[in-house]
């Protein structure tokens, strides 16, 4: 379903890891991922390579809580009319950052309850088709099953202009 020539922008962080390996029997792409720890960079990014090579799809493979670092750039899609597909990993959470502090081996009942509540965006939900569709972007839709994901992803191909796809998980 990936189209040949690509370009995959890749900041689904915890979400978005069996994408290597099922990635290999895709027709060529290009690949792009964080350089580093800092994380937001995906929605600009896609932005940027939308506008580098207008002939190409571009795919934003997106962890939810870093795409809240820079959602403006779903508007700079919508006003340019970017091909841009942008997938929501909704996980409700930022899992990067538990990640990170189960890394530091403190102990569960250590921790304290602000570091609990810091890494959960899921209260409130965040309505991403709502965010978008305020920014411009004129198809944005919930995908909740494989199937709905599928479908979506395939309109999104098919149309022009920007798109973008919560996938609840």
């Amino acid at each position: 379903m990936q189209p040949e020539d690509a370009i995959i922008i890749d900041e689904s962080l915890t979400s978005g890891g069996a994408y290597w390996d099922l990635s290999k029997g895709c027709p060529a792409f290009s690949h792009l991922t964080l350089t580093g720890g800092a994380i937001g960079s995906g929605p600009p990014l896609a932005v940027g390579a939308a506008i580098a090579c207008p002939d190409r799809c571009v795919i934003n493979i997106q962890a939810d809580g870093s795409a809240m670092y820079s959602l403006q750039a779903l508007w700079t899609q919508a006003r340019e009319q970017l091909h841009v597909v942008t997938i929501i990993c909704a996980n409700r959470g930022y899992s990067i950052l538990k990640l990170e502090i189960a890394r530091q081996k403190i102990p569960k009942g250590c921790q304290g309850k602000g570091a609990e509540d810091l890494t959960d965006i899921g209260h409130p939900v965040i309505g991403w088709t709502a965010l978008a569709t305020g920014m411009g972007v004129q198809h944005a839709v919930q995908a909740c099953t494989s199937e709905d994901l599928q479908a979506a992803l395939q309109h999104a191909l098919d149309r022009e202009g920007p798109s973008l796809i919560e996938c609840v998980l």
